[in-house]
């Protein structure tokens, strides 16, 4: 990797033999190569603890199981049906951003020129667990932003032994995951970024800082940043001198409007907010989109694990918290620093967060929104969709095993042109309209398909509640309990779901399950019945069972993409090529590279999927994966990057006319500890730093 970052402290990779993570437990465990720390702090070990949909409602491996029954009986004649040749169904074109400047799923600025990743072939990075960011042969990466770098004007130079609330809240947060870039001109753009969470292991020195000062930095070190970055002579992107005109942080403690039928609600009125319509801050945001009209939109996730108390829940509100996660234990320990994240002294503060957030990165003094029409629950992100008439047509997914697909389709248009009384509508279409729940059945045809067809169930709409007994505001505010009458399909994590603009079909990763096998029966006919791999990919797993490596769904939304109707096939079923459970789009198993845990999805101008992955299975980092969907190519997966020890692969995007692959770097060394780093990456600390980083062609 080339890095043209420099730094006082920098110093070189530590000598000696390649580094290599223990990936497994000896029982085979249920994360993959995430290690103990990943767990605890980013989600509190949700797969440890019993899953928190105890419905009766259908899963989809049912479905999943039913559609390769068939497979199975065709053998060789679905076997046979090879590539699939998508039809194009036109692009959810982007408009109305300031100045004209593009938008859309934030793929930059312009189509440039010179090499497009999109076309060009490169060698399939191999499998491997180096400390780096490993990219093809003629390919080249930097970092253009890490934590503690400056992001407002006059923040201090970072010194990990000096941190303090005030500095982390104007330097670059913990643990980047979202990536968006807009554009700002040919040269410039913004670049913005969620900062999921926080690992105090790794972040500071052992006695260094009190638990409380701990804690008061890690919530400044949470949120969103908004940078001003400048594309350089020779193909990289660097953060631009220009701290002043848009950069901003987002912390745990900005305050949000709340808009939609629950803002100003008694279940979101609290002691510091009789009025139940501002909110400080955002937490454990995960993955995001950028809409049409120019914004971006951020999901708030595994936000159960900051609320705790050292009293009783609340009686009223246990059945609810343990449907989201919520105990009294509190892993964080937050309700000790403050009152709000006590849920005995404020039980309405948890239904503050848990919503998909707005910012407008061009209007740094605009307030944040917190969305509650787009219900509330563990977002992985959000994805707009424009429908032929022009209303927004949002996908998100609930991440947790047995957990749902949502769709909102939005009751207004939206209007074309930048002026600021279009670009005020535009930022209100997500505060009416109605709010679905997926259900997927099987197909029973014998059509060499493995596929089948599914509904968007209502749960309700701005104006009238059809869950029966369940008011608008309680559906919002409870909506994984509301979406549990109505029998949707529980699905195996699902988390980014985004359509594509090429050919207008959406794509749902769908990261593992491990229980599957347990919890949930297997057959012979359940191609997810193991995770056996290869000894060169890693030790091997001769008995786990379990969903461990995912699969991406594809869904076809519909001539109008507001039908309440929809089909759905696999797409990917991942794990090791030689693994018979596997498919790969029809393409042939030899040729495609291994995949595991497929979390979050992207592509460039040609409808290339891209995906990027968390919790390997199969011995090798995490990493970026491009996909052909269409055409001879369609399902021939190959590698594109790796990321390093203990790190996970977020983002991806693909901006400038192809030409620059964007992800970031997060949580880099997890597993270790700030006395005892096992990563140095970026290698410009004695300590690992979570970074964005970019790369393109040399």
């Amino acid at each position: 990797m080339t890095d043209s970052r420099t730094d006082a402290h920098a110093c070189p990779p530590a000598a000696g033999p390649r580094r290599t993570l223990p990936l497994w437990r000896a029982d085979g465990g249920p994360h993959g190569s995430r290690s103990w720390a990943t767990c605890f702090y980013r989600c509190g070990n949700a797969c440890d603890k019993p899953e928190p949909n105890r419905t009766d409602n259908p899963h989809v491996q049912d479905v999943i199981t039913t559609a390769l029954r068939r497979r199975a009986v065709l053998g060789g004649a679905a076997a046979g049906v090879g590539t699939v040749v998508l039809g194009g169904l036109g692009s959810a074109a982007a408009a109305g951003t300031p100045e004209g400047r593009g938008g859309g799923h934030g793929h930059g600025n312009g189509h440039g020129r010179g090499d497009r990743v999109s076309t060009d072939g490169f060698r399939p990075v191999a499998p491997n667990t180096d400390d780096a960011v490993t990219v093809p042969p003629g390919y080249t990466s930097a970092v253009v932003a890490a934590w503690g770098d400056a992001v407002l004007p006059g923040a201090p130079r970072f010194d990990v032994h000096r941190q303090t609330p005030e500095s982390a809240a104007q330097q670059f947060g913990y643990n980047n995951d979202y990536v968006g870039v807009l554009p700002l001109g040919r040269s410039s753009a913004l670049l913005v970024c969620n900062h999921e969470y926080t690992n105090e292991e790794i972040m500071f020195p052992a006695g260094a800082y009190s638990a409380d000062e701990q804690r008061r930095i890690a919530l400044a070190s949470h949120g969103m940043s908004v940078l001003r970055i400048e594309k350089g002579r020779r193909g990289g992107w660097s953060a631009s001198r220009d701290r002043r005109t848009y950069n901003r942080r987002i912390t745990g403690e900005t305050p949000f409007a709340v808009d939609g039928p629950a803002a100003g609600s008694a279940r979101l009125r609290t002691s510091a907010d009789p009025s139940g319509r501002t909110i400080l801050g955002t937490l454990n945001n995960c993955a995001g989109g950028t809409t049409p009209w120019g914004t971006v939109l951020s999901g708030e996730e595994n936000v159960n694990q900051y609320f705790g108390t050292a009293g009783e829940i609340p009686a009223d509100r246990a059945e609810a918290f343990e449907r989201y996660g919520i105990s009294a234990e509190g892993e964080r320990g937050w309700h000790l620093t403050w009152d709000r994240f006590d849920v005995a002294k404020e039980p309405n503060e948890p239904n503050r967060f848990g919503w998909i957030v707005e910012i407008d990165p061009y209007d740094r003094d605009a307030a944040p929104v917190k969305h509650t029409m787009l219900g509330r629950f563990k977002h992985e992100g959000a994805n707009v969709q424009l429908a032929h008439d022009g209303r927004a047509v949002v996908y998100m997914g609930d991440d947790e095993r047995g957990d749902y697909l949502y769709r909102f389709v939005s009751a207004e248009r939206m209007r074309r042109g930048n002026s600021r009384w279009a670009r005020r509508h535009n930022q209100q279409l997500l505060t009416r309209g109605t709010l679905s729940v997926a259900r997927l059945s099987g197909d029973g045809t014998a059509d060499g398909e493995w596929d089948g067809t599914g509904e968007w169930v209502p749960l309700t709409s701005d104006r009238e509640s059809f869950v029966p007994g369940w008011s608008v505001v309680d559906v919002l505010v409870d909506t994984r309990l509301a979406a549990d009458t109505v029998a949707p399909t529980r699905m195996d994590r699902p988390e980014d779901v985004e359509p594509n603009p090429v050919n207008g079909r959406v794509y749902a990763a769908l990261t593992n399950n491990s229980n599957r096998g347990t919890a949930y029966p297997t057959d012979e006919a359940n191609p997810l019945a193991s995770s056996k791999v290869r000894p060169e990919l890693g030790a091997p797993l001769e008995d786990a069972t379990g969903n461990r490596n995912g699969y991406v769904l594809e869904l076809e939304p519909g001539r109008d993409r507001t039908s309440s109707r929809f089909t759905w096939r696999l797409f990917l079923v991942c794990g090791d090529p030689e693994a018979p459970e596997t498919y790969f789009g029809g393409f042939p198993k030899d040729q495609v590279s291994p995949i595991s845990c497929p979390d979050n999805v992207a592509f460039d101008s040609v409808g290339n999927l891209w995906v990027s992955t968390d919790g390997n299975a199969l011995g090798s980092h995490d990493g970026i994966f491009r996909v052909p969907v269409a055409g001879r190519s369609r399902g021939k997966v190959e590698q594109f990057l790796t990321v390093p020890i203990g790190a996970e692969a977020c983002g991806p995007l693909i901006t400038d006319g192809d030409q620059h692959v964007w992800l970031a770097v997060q949580h880099p060394g997890e597993g270790g500890t700030f006395a005892a780093p096992t990563s140095l990456w970026p290698h410009t600390d004695r300590f690992p730093r979570p970074a964005v980083v970019v790369t393109w062609k040399r």
